[in-house]
């Protein structure tokens, strides 16, 4: 890690009141500054404020709003509400994982897309729902994902 970035995670934990305790906001201040959150910056904020890499890395595996990998240009979130479950969601996430040969939070080889699974998104009448980037797409029928992915190149 360089001195740089050394330098700029102080500057987050210095911003922030009892770092220790309030770790989720440190590791979305990271996020923000770095696009997701590198191994040696865990290692080095989890030295900094008296904790372990596990505990850090325990926190951003389990809230999905943290990445470990480099985002892809476009971010794909797929659905996995009721409504959309129950609509053929998983078949979706299915064949999205094989047309991209990646699983949920990783990025492609290219850096092209990322995939994401979300909770809900809000549009459980359109379901099954997957979102690229902030565009909603609603009724997605597995035919139907080469058509939308081709709007990302």
């Amino acid at each position: 890690m360089t001195q740089q970035e050394m330098t700029a995670l102080d500057e987050i934990l210095s911003g922030i009141n009892q770092p220790h305790i309030f770790k989720i906001r440190v590791l979305q201040h990271t996020q923000k500054k770095y696009g997701y959150l590198k191994t040696e910056h865990l290692e080095y904020l989890a030295e900094k404020i008296g904790t372990s890499t596990t505990d850090l890395y325990g926190i951003a595996t389990f809230y999905d709003q943290f990445n470990l990998n480099a985002p892809g240009r476009h971010m794909i979130y797929v659905c996995e509400g009721t409504t959309c479950h129950v609509k053929g969601g998983k078949a979706i996430a299915t064949k999205l994982k094989d047309m991209l040969k990646i699983d949920f939070r990783q990025t492609t080889e290219d850096g092209r897309f990322s995939l994401k699974s979300a909770r809900c998104l809000g549009c459980c009448g359109l379901a099954p729902v997957i979102m690229v980037n902030d565009k909603s797409f609603g009724r997605v029928k597995p035919q139907k994902l080469p058509a939308i992915l081709a709007e990302f190149k």
